[in-house]
């Protein structure tokens, strides 16, 4: 197109000057012909400009441009198809964002954008509902002002989107709502919000059940193992072919108490977002404290357990939940540690915040069960567990005491060669002394 323009020029050009030099001929006057003609074709080319620029300044969007003769109307032709393709195109564009309008408002879950600093920019009528917003006053505000709750704050302050959220709806306390926060486009926000109230239910009705049948479970069982106790007391009194499945009895009746103690911690844990009793602890003194008892574990076993802390620093939280999860961590990797072996345990602290590190020198596990060894009753070794005596729920323990307290887990295990379980606490839950 390029090159057709500039051959049309030179062409006008040439027949410009030629018809100029003619008169000239005729009149014996080539200068001033030659500079009228060129004079005239300025003024004319000017005109055009000027129609040009008074239509791209006054045109709507449906106006085609003026029409010209010559270059400027070959000018004045590709600008109106050029014109013409980009209202299909835009047509095209418009059908397809009506349609996704239409789809997502058709959506029982709520899609939200958000630009780059959290300000509302559109929403689909699902968002009123869930999420009490109005359209278009709404429009520009931050969405921090229409969900005020302090986890939802933390949640995308933090801007780590990789789990959901799940708190109640800002609208209604009886709903349940889930957070889930993409990134798109230059740094804004995709949120999707979902009603998980029916889900959450059925999870506090299985809660609730779980709880109060370890706690019925609790006197039936109490009176068992006292009778057995008894009856082992008085094994003489006993005919001697009884006395090897007395035994068993009570070591199986106090199992089951150990699992009913760990399935009411887990309630308990379960019942709330944080520790009631959140003050600064002492972690120093309970790790060490942790240390010895793990040694009194290991007995004759001759293992090797050193204590590492690198900061003496404080964490808020409970201090019966974080012995609970520590222990675990700690009297696993004895369990699971050969004689002789070493069990490594290390806290410090950095700009992210506190870690404890347990890192044993034991038969290790295997890369498929690690995302999994933090569900209730979930066995690498059905068997193992039974010759160590867990109830497999120490590491769901773990988890959940983390939560409570801004934590994540982190497991890493090479097969024969150990395992290293991590946790890393968020540095608000760090406290120097």
């Amino acid at each position: 197109m390029k090159r057709d323009w500039y051959a049309t020029l030179v062409r006008h050009l040439l027949l410009l000057v030629g018809g100029c030099l003619l008169v000239g001929l005729i009149t014996g006057h080539y200068g001033w012909c030659l500079a009228a003609g060129l004079g005239l074709y300025l003024a004319w080319t000017l005109k055009q400009l000027l129609r040009l620029h008074r239509w791209l300044a006054e045109h709507t969007a449906d106006q085609p441009p003026p029409d010209g003769y010559g270059l400027w109307g070959e000018v004045f032709d590709s600008i109106y198809h050029m014109q013409r393709r980009d209202q299909r195109a835009r047509g095209r564009l418009q059908a397809v964002i009506d349609r996704v309008q239409e789809s997502t408002a058709a959506l029982r879950d709520a899609v939200i954008m958000l630009d780059a600093d959290g300000n509302l920019e559109w929403w689909n009528r699902a968002a009123e509902t869930l999420l009490g917003l109005k359209t278009p006053q709404d429009s520009g505000q931050p969405v921090t002002n229409f969900v005020r709750h302090p986890r939802f704050k933390e949640y995308f302050e933090q801007e780590n989107y990789a789990e959901p959220l799940e708190i109640s709806s800002p609208v209604n306390d009886r709903l349940r709502v889930q957070f889930l926060i993409t990134r798109y486009g230059n740094n804004e926000h995709l949120m999707l919000v979902r009603d998980v109230t029916r889900i959450h239910q059925l999870e506090q009705m299985r809660k609730d059940f779980v709880a109060n049948v370890s706690h019925e479970l609790r006197t039936p069982l109490t009176v068992i193992t006292g009778y057995l106790e008894t009856l082992l007391d008085n094994v003489e009194d006993v005919n001697p072919r009884w006395t090897r499945a007395l035994q068993q009895m009570d070591q199986q009746g106090a199992r089951m108490q150990t699992l009913l103690n760990d399935l009411l911690l887990l309630a308990k844990l379960e019942a709330t977002d944080y520790p009631s009793d959140n003050h600064p602890v002492a972690i120093t003194a309970l790790l060490q404290s942790i240390r010895n008892d793990a040694q009194a574990l290991s007995g004759q076993r001759d293992q090797s357990i050193s204590l590492d802390i690198e900061d003496d620093v404080l964490l808020k939280g409970s201090e019966a939940e974080l012995r609970s999860a520590f222990s675990n961590l700690i009297f696993n990797a004895v369990k699971y540690t050969p004689a002789q072996g070493n069990i490594r345990i290390r806290w410090w602290a950095d700009a992210q915040g506190a870690h404890l590190r347990v890192q044993d020198s034991g038969i290790g596990i295997e890369a498929k069960h690690l995302p999994r060894l933090t569900e209730r009753f979930y066995r690498v070794d059905s068997s193992r567990a039974s010759n160590t005596g867990g109830t497999g729920l120490g590491l769901a323990i773990v988890k959940h005491v983390l939560l409570r307290h801004r934590g994540t887990l982190e497991i890493s295990s090479v097969p024969g060669h150990g395992s290293t379980f991590t946790c890393h606490f968020a540095a608000v839950q760090v406290v120097d002394q």
